[in-house]
């Protein structure tokens, strides 16, 4: 039945019809060989063709499916021969149909082994464009490791040159169903041939893995390598550290050992120079005695003599009590940047001209004399030690040596424009320090400054243990006493400034009372001042 509804097959034609297409897809294939070796073009460039394939699948699946519905044994006639007046003989056509498929049985018996193995053959192609797709990415990704990747890239370009030929093939086949059987035979050799040419893909593939393998032992052998190293390289960095940490321990070592000798050093300046000078008052003194000894040999000394060796006895201490000053008083810096407070004033006062001198009493090393100096001020200092005002004098200061009494009444009334004096009150009795305040008003130009700056016992340390670190303070001063002894002497605009409280080691406060007190007894202000002015 289906011999003659299909025209028959002529299998040399149809042949030759397929030599002739894998001909001319082989030229095509080494047209494009050439092309690709001209450019330096590599596989992964070729056009993908997997979805011809997949659309020739759906084609091809459809024409099984019809040949399968066709090969079945018939039920019914066909509908042209349903009608009047064929429907009369239903009995003849049953028998029809028992002979015809009797007949046939053969005939769909190899019809449907034919379908069968088209099917299967259709299933097979797809694990084979499927492990093809594989093997494409597998040779993209090894096509960087080894040169030989080129060679597998042609074997697949004519592997799918074959398998299209092949669908084109299978269409044709499928629509020659009857005829199929005769070119079983070819399919099964082209299958063969591809079999082969995959078993030469996978052989060449298992050669690659191979050399991978031998790359990747190398790899692991340098790597192993590289930690050996880099384990050599932390052994040398744990003995340098320990290297560095042993100079950082001979650095600290020496920097003690250099802070020791410079303190030693400066302690020997400071041995030094009060042996200098203790030396050179205890000459003065011998050449003095020896000198008048000499004059009167032959006399005894006169009472004026006797008076002129006392008198220069209270010079002895001069050099001890410089180096006091250096050991307890403080650097030149600190006390410089300690009295700019005091430089506000007398520029509201419009005093250290000329014509409105200022005199420092007690003026020591000559730190207030310096600053006033460096500020613009013309001022002068009187002392009784004779080792400081020479070091005053070295640095070009204008100091006398004088009793501050007897220098004040030396001078004519209204002539300063004003007096200060830096740790000297608490030195002096009680009755000097009235005649001190008398003769200061007298010489004090009207709205001439007063200045005097003390420790302040209002605070304990200060006046419990402090103020007697210096075996000459006479008595504490408290500032109410001095204010009233001030504004007693006719000072006015009297006030008392308090100065160097120790902020670094007052309590936390945070809302107590208590802890306020003790911060303001204990670590409040250290020194104050007394600052007066005289009637206009």
């Amino acid at each position: 039945m289906i011999n003659a509804n299909n025209p028959e097959i002529n299998i040399d034609e149809l042949m030759e019809k397929i030599r002739a297409e894998v001909a001319k897809r082989h030229s095509q294939s080494q047209s494009v060989e050439t092309t690709q070796s001209e450019t330096k073009t590599t596989y992964k460039e070729l056009p993908y063709i997997a979805p011809t394939f997949n659309y020739n699948f759906i084609h091809l699946e459809t024409l099984l499916r019809n040949a399968e519905s066709r090969a079945i044994a018939r039920t019914k006639w066909p509908d042209h021969l349903s009608k009047f007046p064929y429907n009369f003989i239903k009995p003849i056509q049953v028998i029809a149909f028992k002979i015809l498929n009797f007949i046939f049985k053969d005939q769909r018996e190899v019809n449907f082994n034919v379908i069968r193995a088209l099917k299967e053959s259709v299933a097979l192609n797809r694990q084979l464009i499927e492990q093809i797709k594989d093997l494409k990415t597998q040779i993209e990704y090894l096509n960087a490791v080894d040169a030989r990747l080129e060679g597998i890239e042609e074997r697949f370009s004519t592997v799918d040159t074959c398998l299209q030929v092949m669908e084109e093939g299978l269409g044709v086949v499928s629509n020659r169903v009857p005829g199929i059987n005769e070119d079983l035979n070819n399919f099964n050799s082209w299958i063969g041939g591809i079999q082969k040419r995959l078993d030469a893909v996978n052989n060449q593939d298992h050669l690659i893995n191979e050399h991978l393998s031998t790359v990747d032992s190398h790899i692991q052998g340098l790597n192993e390598h590289l930690s050996t190293v880099d384990s050599h390289i932390q052994g040398l960095n744990e003995h340098l550290g320990t290297v560095d940490a042993r100079i950082q321990g001979l650095n600290e070592h020496l920097g003690t050992v250099n802070s020791h000798v410079q303190n030693l050093h400066e302690q020997h300046l400071r041995n030094d120079s009060f042996l200098k000078n203790d030396l050179v008052q205890q000459k003065r003194l011998i050449t003095m005695f020896l000198e008048e000894a000499q004059r009167r040999l032959k006399e005894p000394l006169s009472k004026e003599h006797l008076e002129t060796f006392v008198k220069e006895e209270q010079h002895l201490l001069d050099a001890f009590y410089v180096a006091f000053e250096n050991q307890f008083r403080g650097t030149r810096e600190d006390i410089h940047n300690r009295l700019k407070v005091y430089l506000p004033l007398l520029e509201e006062a419009k005093v250290g001209t000329p014509d409105s001198l200022i005199l420092d009493v007690g003026c020591g090393r000559g730190e207030w004399l310096e600053l006033l100096r460096e500020s613009g001020y013309t001022a002068k200092g009187i002392d009784i030690n004779r080792v400081m005002l020479q070091q005053c004098r070295a640095i070009g200061l204008d100091v006398i040596e004088s009793d501050v009494i007897e220098y004040l009444q030396s001078l004519p009334d209204a002539s300063l424009g004003a007096v200060t004096g830096f740790h000297i009150i608490e030195h002096l009795p009680f009755e000097t320090l009235m005649k001190l305040f008398t003769e200061t008003v007298r010489v004090l130009k009207p709205e001439g400054l007063v200045i005097f700056e003390t420790p302040n016992p209002d605070n304990i340390l200060v006046g419990s243990n402090a103020f007697y670190t210096d075996p000459t303070h006479r008595n504490p001063l408290p500032s109410p006493t001095i204010k009233f002894i001030a504004e007693s002497f006719g000072l006015c605009k009297v006030k008392i400034m308090n100065l160097h409280p120790l902020e670094n080691q007052k309590l936390a406060v945070d809302g107590s009372l208590l802890a306020e007190r003790f911060n303001q007894y204990f670590y409040g202000p250290q020194d104050y001042s007394l600052i007066g002015y005289k009637h206009g």
